[in-house]
């Protein structure tokens, strides 16, 4: 069977950009921003072969993100973009906001990261602090676009590091509450069994990912947010 070139050449993208994004999750260290240039690049020859919408809701972010194939089939009806890159901390988020961030034209942010940010070595008050970074200088091309933060997830494989990561948590809440469409969507609780540690089941294998179950209570919680901001599911 001959295959249209425009699918073949889509399918050798969309090969490149999983080896690259998934490239991220190996990194030993923090090599800063400029690793991810490929993955960046990748998202581009993504966009000219198939345009995403404009003025939807952008996720963006790590793995979490990144891993999230379903993101259409779970918010119907939402125009929604995903460029999260695994391995990637809220900084280079912000270093690349005018290739992911900027182009899209979003309504609505919605951001997972951190959770490398601590594995990395990162302060919660470093954590904190690129947080408000990224928010302004997305806010520099976009002025006044709103930004919903999920807060850093607790999970079986980085227990260890939960205490830095709710400390983060913490202050983002508190910077966020001060902020104009700032959003903080806590969803650490629902994560949480009787005994307060991880909820084994809503995670893969690694003890880190996440299973659909987990994806399903961030869905609970980030739909009242996506309708607060004029983007109801059907």
């Amino acid at each position: 069977m001959t295959m249209n070139p425009r699918t073949a050449g889509w399918r050798r993208v969309w090969l490149l950009l999983v080896l690259l994004l998934g490239a991220g999750l190996v990194q030993a260290q923090d090599a800063g921003p400029a690793q991810w240039k490929p993955a960046m690049d990748a998202f581009a020859a993504q966009d000219r072969l198939h345009p995403p919408s404009q003025h939807g809701v952008l996720f963006i972010g790590s793995s979490s993100i990144n891993y999230w194939h379903s993101l259409a089939a779970d918010f119907p009806g939402v125009p929604v973009i995903n460029r999260g890159f695994g391995g990637s901390a809220i900084e280079d988020s912000a270093y690349y906001a005018d290739r992911i961030v900027t182009p899209y034209h979003p309504r609505l942010i919605v951001m997972y990261a951190g959770d490398n940010d601590v594995f990395e070595g990162h302060s919660p008050q470093r954590v904190a602090r690129d947080f408000e970074a990224f928010v302004a200088r997305v806010r520099r091309d976009l002025p006044g676009v709103p930004v919903a933060y999920i807060s850093i997830k607790p999970s079986v494989a980085r227990w260890s590091l939960w205490p830095a990561m709710r400390e983060a948590n913490g202050l983002i809440r508190a910077w966020a509450a001060t902020q104009r469409d700032v959003r903080f969507v806590d969803i650490a609780p629902r994560m949480l069994d009787a005994q307060g540690k991880p909820r084994p089941e809503l995670f893969r294998e690694d003890g880190l990912h996440m299973k659909p179950a987990g994806y399903a209570l961030w869905i609970e919680a980030l739909k009242p947010v996506l309708a607060d901001y004029g983007f109801r599911t059907r």
